[in-house]
């Protein structure tokens, strides 16, 4: 069987799941001590008509490369916020996008908005990593989990007052995203096997989540028409990274982004 980017980068997270073992009643110690976080669906339910954009502090990715080695978090996070953003994403994975949990409490601390933290998300130690560092919600991703742990991550994450936004690529992936009662359901244009992007595969599978679900586009969006499109087929938010995280005024570049109202769906 090929062994594709994503396999890889999975291999790599349970190397490092292994590591935390040995440190799990120090981690659940440490969440439970954590005060409790801005909620998660507050940025997906604003009120406001507008589609929301969440900006991603990214330094680098395997598809790109490197986009900003360079990239202070907190200076990114804080120019996203005042720029509009509802909530900020942290890549947390070190190997593959330049990432690590301090940027998340970093981050955490700095902002007032929801920060979401963004890995490969395979076992429970990861949420306690989570809400220790201060996040209000993780990224699961389906394609990377069997039906079974993807319902018992979504349920552990709640425990532990962690919303949770669930990823998908496909229909089946969808079906299955919306049986573990997600906060929200992000929808990649990114194939993570070949990290080619489809805006139409997003556009098909936009349309077919349920109005009460916030619906997140994600992946190849650069320019505010890319925004419209994504308003069109029916997103709430969008999730920005490498567009706004390479720009020298990554405040003005969330700005540009904002304000496209909601068509609904």
């Amino acid at each position: 069987m090929t062994r594709t980017r994503l396999d890889a980068m999975l291999s790599a997270t349970r190397d490092r799941i292994a590591g935390l073992k040995p440190h799990a009643r120090e981690l659940a110690r440490r969440a439970a001590a954590a005060p409790a976080p801005p909620p998660f669906a507050r940025a997906l339910r604003s009120g406001d008509a507008t589609v929301g954009v969440i900006a991603e502090v990214k330094r680098r990715s395997p598809s790109p490369g490197a986009i900003r080695e360079d990239l202070d978090p907190v200076r990114h996070a804080l120019a996203y916020q005042r720029g509009g953003a509802v909530a900020i994403s942290v890549l947390t994975d070190a190997p593959h996008f330049g990432g690590s949990l301090d940027d998340l409490e970093c981050v955490a601390q700095a902002v007032s908005v929801p920060v979401l933290r963004k890995d490969f998300i395979l076992d429970e130690l990861q949420l306690l990593e989570a809400r220790a560092a201060g996040a209000s919600g993780v990224l699961l991703i389906a394609r990377a989990l069997p039906p079974d742990r993807l319902g018992a991550l979504a349920r552990t994450a709640r425990a532990n007052a962690l919303g949770v936004l669930v990823e998908v690529h496909s229909e089946p992936e969808l079906d299955q995203a919306l049986t573990v009662e997600p906060t929200a359901v992000g929808v990649n244009s990114r194939d993570l096997a070949t990290f080619a992007v489809d805006l139409r595969l997003t556009e098909r599978l936009l349309a077919r989540v349920p109005a009460a679900v916030p619906a997140i586009a994600e992946s190849g969006i650069e320019t505010r028409a890319d925004v419209e499109r994504m308003a069109g087929a029916g997103a709430d938010l969008v999730l920005v990274g490498t567009s706004v995280a390479r720009l020298a005024d990554p405040e003005a570049a969330v700005r540009a982004l904002c304000g496209v109202v909601r068509r609904g769906r």
